[in-house]
């Protein structure tokens, strides 16, 4: 018999899919060329998608981002540009520009967010089918950073449909808007996965909360609940928390055998 560790889904994922935040060099993982070499000979199995942070796709320079997107693509990892830069974008009037950008970067995907900016529901369909008109993968995000209560179920989950519909991919749970519902309505919080919609979204966890947090959601959610936010030094480490091993699961792996 071979000793192998205990099981998990593998790629190509539909769900229990990581999404990892590469905020470039860091005190959260080094992800310069090399750096990102080393972790992919080590968890690229783990690691699904990599959200480019903020507007570091206009700010680290051109060829150091195409170096990091042909790492990512040669390990079957979809890097994607994060939301920020489409506000940027947007507020400026140049997200046509800001697509130009993506597609010359080489980066196959691009989120598109609300944190600070408010658009109508035509918009924003608009924006998911321009995007993916050119024929790059979208990811939207619900949520504020700074909300003002607990979001409604029903409301997000109509909004959600209209993203996908409209061509998005998947949907990211907006960090703030998760803690805000699961402070002020925590049977509504508890109810996130009896959704329908629940196996579309990624759930954004704090990588300053890593592992406590994640491994609460995972007691809860179970190992395949979709992340995302991981950053580059804890991807190998939630592999680990959704096998089952680690304190912050209690080592939920030895329960199979009564422990």
């Amino acid at each position: 018999m071979t000793l192998a560790p205990p099981p998990r889904s593998a790629k190509p994922r539909a769900v229990g899919i990581t999404a990892m935040i590469d905020f470039g060099p860091d005190e959260m993982g080094w992800t310069g060329e090399n750096g990102l070499r080393d972790l992919m000979a080590c968890a690229a199995p783990f690691i699904d998608m990599a959200k480019i942070y903020a507007l570091n796709a206009i700010l680290v320079p051109d060829d150091a981002i195409k170096a990091n997107v042909a790492v990512y693509r040669d390990n079957d990892v979809t890097p994607y540009t994060g939301g920020v830069l489409f506000e940027y974008a947007w507020l400026r009037g140049e997200v046509d520009d800001m697509l130009d950008r993506v597609e010359r970067l080489g980066v196959p995907a691009l989120e598109i967010s609300e944190n600070y900016v408010t658009l109508e529901p035509d918009a924003r369909r608009d924006f998911i089918a321009r995007a993916s008109g050119r024929g790059l993968r979208v990811i939207w995000e619900f949520g504020r950073k700074n909300p003002r209560g607990p979001f409604d179920l029903d409301e997000v989950g109509a909004m959600i449909r209209e993203a996908m519909d409209a061509g998005a991919d998947h949907v990211i749970l907006e960090q703030s808007e998760l803690d805000v519902l699961e402070d002020a309505a925590p049977a509504a919080f508890a109810k996130l996965p009896d959704q329908p919609w629940f196996p579309d979204v990624l759930i954004e966890g704090d990588p300053y909360r890593f592992p406590e947090q994640h491994g609460r959601i995972i007691e809860r959610f179970g190992p395949e609940v979709n992340f995302a936010n991981i950053a580059a030094g804890q991807c190998l480490r939630l592999e680990g928390l959704r096998r089952g091993i680690g304190r912050a699961v209690d080592y939920a792996m030895f329960r199979r055998y009564g422990l």
